[in-house]
């Protein structure tokens, strides 16, 4: 928040005369705008809302309500000698207006001769390209850790809620991705049910946080119960992902270890993908969100372009977090000249975040094809390593088969030597779903699960490996190339 600060202050300090500010939290706005005034010795900071008018000047106060054209002449009247800022609210309902528009248009040359400066405020961007070239644009992030932390630490210490340091941390990194209003809503439904707040109430966080997303339409909250010892094989992966967790730490950053960025998993449908980004979530316990990338994509020109934007910016609030972007090879794969090049562009916002971003994300991507995936995204610096999840060898067709019968007949006792021996080529998922098949046989006879039962279902179902022969193969050659590294 301090670089944001220091960025809207120099625009104040070099006399931009426009600034449109995005956001949702007119309280916490106006209180940071406030702060940067007294900072800079500006004697006059004036608010206006259709409803109220005019707020903090004297004799002013309740003027121009209902009337925006008025209060764009109010600050156009005034001189130099008392420096003012103009705070306007929900201004993107009446700039669309022609002697509005026109007065903009004056107030970008005439507050440049003096020490005054028009704010405007909303939750969108503005939509009239005709005074693109004279509004500067502001996005104000979501609250920081140390905001998050001054606010918690104040409201304890105001309900007398005996927080330890760690305590306070952990809320407050909990509640990252949260604006200041849903934070204070989350602490007074703790303060009512319990009288104070404590560590207890992250689970009530993480419940705000899931009503966030659930809201963005483009990211989902998933919840993961599976952990690594879920997934069988994988040995390779498994140890890679337990030396990128530890690079999260403090003492890694001190180590001059950076923030892992991501891995791209590539293989047949059924090897564990999926399953091993839940996994990672549940291993790190980190939030896992879900990024739908074909609601990326809108109709309306830009749209999909600041909705990557907006996903983006909501993930590195929610830091430290896992983002999931399933199947990149579908959204991502088709030919660029059938959408205007919309999807060129979405990807290239992407992976431009991806090589530069320095917040705690730790992007998953999984594919099911490499010959859809564009080559910019295959390039060193986007992830810090490609795995190929190949279909399992025997022993880790043992170790799938053994997790999944232990999971759902803990007290089988039969030998797997010759069902391992039928199943090359068979997936993870295929391995699994022939268990409930053999369940099926014994479960409709009335008795326990025997070797018979798997030895049919896996006779009778026919794996990926052969339906899919010449993809499997090609994804293969692919990764013998030197391309990837094995995860198992």
């Amino acid at each position: 928040m301090d670089s944001w600060s220091r960025n809207f202050e120099l625009l104040i300090n070099s006399r931009t005369p426009l600034i449109w500010i995005r956001t949702k939290e007119e309280e916490r706005l106006y209180k940071v705008i406030d702060k940067s005034c007294k900072k800079l010795n500006i004697k006059r900071f004036v608010s206006w809302d259709c409803v109220n008018g005019i707020k903090g000047v004297l004799n002013e106060n309740g003027k121009f309500s209902n009337n925006p054209l008025g209060v764009l002449n109010w600050i156009k009247a005034q001189t130099s000698e008392i420096p003012t800022i103009l705070l306007v609210r929900d201004f993107h309902k009446f700039y669309d207006d022609p002697s509005i528009s026109r007065t903009i248009k004056e107030l970008s040359s005439s507050l440049r001769e003096t020490n005054n400066n028009l704010i405007l405020s909303s939750h969108i961007l503005p939509s009239s390209e005709e005074l693109d070239d004279l509004i500067t644009i502001l996005n104000l992030p979501l609250p920081d850790l140390s905001e998050l932390t001054a606010l918690i630490k104040k409201i304890a210490f105001n309900t007398d809620s005996d927080l330890s340091e760690q305590d306070l941390n952990e809320l407050a990194i909990a509640s990252s991705g949260l604006s200041e209003i849903k934070v204070k809503q989350v602490t007074a439904k703790a303060l009512a049910q319990r009288g104070k707040i404590s560590k207890f109430d992250i689970k009530d966080i993480l419940e705000e946080k899931k009503q966030v997303i659930a809201r963005s339409e483009i990211l989902e909250f998933c919840e993961s119960k599976s952990s690594q010892n879920d997934i069988g094989g994988l040995k390779l992966l498994k140890t890679w992902l337990k030396q990128r967790y530890r690079a999260f730490s403090k003492e890694a950053q001190e180590y001059g270890l950076p923030i892992p960025k991501g891995v791209l998993l590539v293989g047949p449908q059924g090897t564990g993908k999926s399953l091993t980004a839940k996994s990672i979530s549940e291993s790190w316990s980190m939030p896992l969100l879900r990024l739908d990338v074909g609601r990326l994509f809108s109709s309306l020109v830009g749209s999909s372009e600041a909705r990557t934007r907006e996903t983006i910016s909501r993930a590195e609030a929610m830091s430290p977090c896992i983002l999931w972007i399933d199947e990149i090879d579908k959204g991502f794969g088709g030919d660029a000249r059938s959408d205007g090049g919309t999807s060129q562009r979405v990807l290239a916002s992407l992976l431009t975040w991806m090589a530069e971003k320095e917040s705690a994300v730790f992007v998953i991507a999984t594919a099911n094809a490499i010959d859809k995936l564009p080559a910019e995204l295959l390039r060193k610096g986007r992830f810090d390593e490609i795995f190929f999840l190949d279909l399992p060898n025997s022993e880790e067709r043992l170790s799938i088969l053994d997790l999944h019968l232990k999971k759902r007949r803990p007290s089988y006792s039969f030998p797997l030597s010759t069902i391992i021996d039928r199943t090359d080529g068979y997936s993870g998922a295929e391995l699994e779903q022939a268990v409930i098949e053999g369940m099926h046989f014994s479960f409709s006879e009335n008795r326990e699960l025997m070797e018979k039962d798997l030895i049919k279902a896996v006779s009778e179902l026919v794996p990926l490996s052969r339906t899919a022969k010449e993809q499997i193969d090609l994804l293969k050659e692919w990764s013998s190339t030197g391309r990837a590294r094995s995860a198992s």
